[in-house]
């Protein structure tokens, strides 16, 4: 069974920085594709930041050049380094893991606040 933990939201001002951590467990990780998605109040959930298998990365337009996806196979874990917050970031950080058969797995979300 796959399961995804997710850590590091928390509340933080604007232009400030926060790392999230996303632990993977049941499923080869080297293989999955690895993505975060968020989800503001009253909105729908958006694709921001995908990592493949060999690493190539895409990022929505409203984070790039801001937010960094990266994976550590070994851990099995996957990262996005937040930088230059902004309010509208605020919103519920989901990991989500895409298997080669584009099965989809979901951690429990974490919260991350941004304050003006």
């Amino acid at each position: 069974q796959v399961q995804l933990v997710e850590s590091g939201g928390g509340l933080v001002q604007a232009g400030g920085s926060l790392n999230l951590s996303c632990a993977a467990s049941g499923y080869i990780f080297s293989i999955a594709t690895m993505n975060w998605y968020r989800q503001a109040l009253g909105k729908q959930r958006e694709l921001v930041a995908q990592i493949t298998n060999i690493g190539t990365t895409n990022y929505a337009d409203s984070v790039k050049g801001r937010f960094t996806i990266s994976r550590d196979n070994v851990k099995k874990t996957v990262y996005l380094q937040m930088n230059s917050l902004k309010p509208e970031d605020t919103a519920v950080y989901y990991c989500n893991l895409l298997t080669y058969t584009s099965t989809s797995h979901w951690g429990q979300g974490t919260q991350v606040t941004v304050s003006s």
